[in-house]
């Protein structure tokens, strides 16, 4: 079977379930908590693993990206289990012509009736980022990291640039993966339209967005996997943070001179210091 079915396919599933078992790894996706997508700039054949087909409505117009295809998890799925169990946690979309309507291939029998909750802020930032650019992939990933979470609920850490340059200090990787630094947005509704427009808005610029009191959401044209290394060293840098404030800051960390000698030395502008 496995001759029918595309290696680009198998392939971004295979990161797909990686991801999801790195992301529970962190504690960052509890029970069906977290959501991802990838989106790839062609029709991908999906019909041997998802031979099920049925026509959705889009959240958005998105007929810059007619003939995509989505590969996104399922309302209420365990991103532990997508790598044993793809088909009962994934579902694929490809965008019709209208570029307002998509066909959804699921498995046979699937445990869910429609895709995550937050589909709208996944498809509205592939949809942003995709037209801006030349760009044939992209990966979203929402997770809900412990210490990044926490800070998210303390009121100074919900000013992104206070938040940004008390993370930033702690370890040269930091900066180097993220030099645009991360955006840090006020709580708001989860699954709302106003999370999606002010998501995708953010991320024109960030490939990384904390949703205050919710958790984060990262984005990558490499891979899956790059977006969640990315999700892991912010939490690295929140855990440092947390930790710091629990012994009542005794450390000062990288200072912003030696902040921009780092990012001299690697040839990277950045703009959180």
């Amino acid at each position: 079977m496995a001759g029918d079915i595309s290696m680009d396919l198998l392939d971004l599933i295979d990161q797909m379930g990686r991801a999801g078992r790195r992301l529970t790894e962190m504690g960052a996706a509890e029970g069906a908590a977290g959501n991802l997508s990838v989106c790839v700039r062609e029709s991908l054949d999906v019909t041997a693993l998802f031979p099920r087909q049925q026509t959705m409505r889009l959240p958005i117009s998105v007929p810059e990206l007619a003939g995509a295809t989505l590969i996104v998890s399922g309302s209420g799925s365990r991103l532990r289990e997508i790598a044993a169990s793809p088909g009962d946690n994934l579902a694929c979309i490809i965008v019709e012509h209208d570029g307002q309507t998509g066909k959804m291939l699921t498995s046979a029998n699937p445990p869910f009736r429609r895709v995550t909750s937050e589909f709208n802020s996944h498809l509205a930032v592939h949809h942003a980022r995709l037209t801006a650019t030349d760009a044939r992939f992209q990966a979203v990933v929402h997770a809900q990291p412990l210490h990044l979470t926490y800070l998210s609920h303390i009121p100074a850490y919900q000013d992104e640039r206070y938040f940004n340059a008390r993370l930033f200090r702690w370890q040269p990787e930091t900066i180097l993966s993220m030099p645009q630094g991360m955006s840090v947005l006020p709580f708001i509704v989860n699954g709302s339209q106003e999370q999606m427009s002010a998501t995708a808005l953010a991320m024109q610029v960030h490939s990384l967005v904390v949703w205050a009191r919710h958790g984060v959401v990262a984005r990558s044209n490499d891979s899956v996997l790059h977006a969640v290394d990315l999700i892991e060293y912010a939490e690295a840098a929140a855990r440092y943070e947390t930790l710091n404030l629990s012994s009542g800051e005794r450390a000062d960390g990288l200072s912003p001179q030696e902040i921009r000698a780092i990012c001299a030395a690697w040839g990277v502008r950045q703009e959180v210091y």
